[in-house]
Parts: C-alpha cells; sequence; structure tokens
C-alpha cells in the first residue's frame, strides 16, 4: 500500500519555484529601472506637449505673468490651464500661419481643448491647495523652479511629501512679499539676511504651516 502525504500536483511546485527564482533577477532589474526613471521620480520629468510652449519666450522674454495663463492660482486649489481662448487672444494677430500653432487653431475651430500633459502630477491621495501658498507669499519658483527660463517645462522638485514638511516646519527661506509671487528673480532687499527676512514676514503674515496629516490628507 502506498502512501501519498502530497498530492501529486505538488511535484510542480519545484518547476514553479525553478521559474519564480530565474525571473527573480529580471524582476528586480526592471523594478529598479522603473524606480529609478523620471516618471517615477518625477524630477526631470518633462513630457512632450502637444504644442511646443515656450515658457522661456512668454514667461521670460515676453515678460508674461504666470496668472494671465493660470489665472486661478490665488483663488482656487488648482492653476488653470489656460483656455483656446487665452492663446488666440495673442496668436488671432501673431504667428497667425505657424505650423507650431496648428492644434491651437484646430482646437478653435472644433471647440476641443487642447490635451495638454500634467507635468506637476501629485497622487490622487494628496490634497494641494495654490491660493493657499501664493497668497502667504510662496513664489512659483519654490515648487516649479525658473520656469521663465525652461524652454519646456520639466519638474524641478521632488514634490514628496518629506520635501512638503521641510518647507512646512521652516517656511522661512521660501517666504517672498506676496505681490512678489509670480517674480521669478526676485531677492530679499540687499544687505538683507534672507533668512531673517523670511522669519520677518513669518512674523508680520502670521504664517504657521499645518503638518498634521490632514493637511494633505483628506
Amino acid at each position: 500500500m502506498n502512501l501519498f502525504v502530497f498530492p501529486r500536483w505538488a511535484n510542480k511546485t519545484r518547476a514553479l519555484a525553478g521559474m519564480l527564482l530565474g525571473g527573480a533577477p529580471v524582476y528586480l532589474t526592471f523594478l529598479i529601472w522603473y524606480g529609478a526613471s523620471p516618471k517615477t521620480t518625477d524630477v526631470g520629468y518633462m513630457p512632450q506637449q502637444p504644442v511646443p510652449y515656450s515658457h522661456a519666450l512668454h514667461a521670460g522674454q515676453l515678460g508674461l505673468d504666470c496668472r494671465y495663463c493660470h489665472n486661478t492660482v490665488e483663488q482656487a486649489a488648482h492653476a488653470a490651464i489656460p483656455p483656446t481662448a487665452t492663446c488666440m487672444n495673442c496668436h488671432a494677430r501673431v504667428w497667425t500661419k505657424s505650423e507650431k500653432l496648428a492644434p491651437i487653431r484646430a482646437s478653435l475651430e472644433s471647440g476641443n481643448p487642447v490635451e495638454w500633459i500634467k507635468v506637476h502630477d501629485l497622487p490622487d491621495y494628496v490634497y494641494f491647495n495654490h491660493s493657499a501658498h501664493v497668497t502667504r507669499g510662496i513664489g512659483c519658483v519654490s515648487c516649479h523652479g525658473r520656469v521663465d527660463q525652461m524652454e519646456e517645462v520639466y519638474q524641478h522638485e521632488p514634490l514628496s511629501m518629506g520635501w512638503c514638511l521641510n518647507c512646512h516646519r521652516a517656511p522661512e527661506k521660501n517666504l517672498r512679499p506676496p505681490e512678489e509671487v509670480t517674480n521669478m528673480a526676485w531677492t530679499p532687499p540687499e544687505g538683507t539676511d534672507p533668512l531673517e527676512y523670511g522669519k520677518m514676514l513669518r512674523a508680520k503674515n502670521n504664517i504657521n504651516p499645518p503638518t498634521d496629516c490632514s493637511t494633505c490628507h483628506r
């Protein structure tokens, strides 16, 4: 009489274990490669947009204020993506035949928005309010870098939880007068210590950023 301690299908586990062990190096290599890619770490992420819009030209050389296109940053949580009509305020008269602007003209004719690709894309479980930051004197450059010098916008900062908390715990180095938030080249008054100037602004405007979990995770 034969006694079987394990069912017959258990014999296949050796082959399965071999496959798993053989595939582990490939999986780990892919995991490390993908985990370190710009799309995962975000810093340096620069997707190709449907229209080659140059911030260096518009915000830099021409001096357009950020709020002309992103006109909700002072009132809403989200920075609005400019509608086609905003682009056409100028381009109905400027570069009207440019091939680079063909998607803009097509959008105007069809009524369908241009499908811009979001660069600074926080996880869905994170709540961020633009107006709460810019109205208190956190400049655009603190989170987005020198956009006025970027031919194509890319993510300049990690925007990680630790990075945000560091600023909430010590916001002084990022503070400026609220009226200067869109001035990418702003610096503290000459002869003033930047950190001390930030401390003065913090006290003057009663800025005490919360650090509890519910601030960003609601």
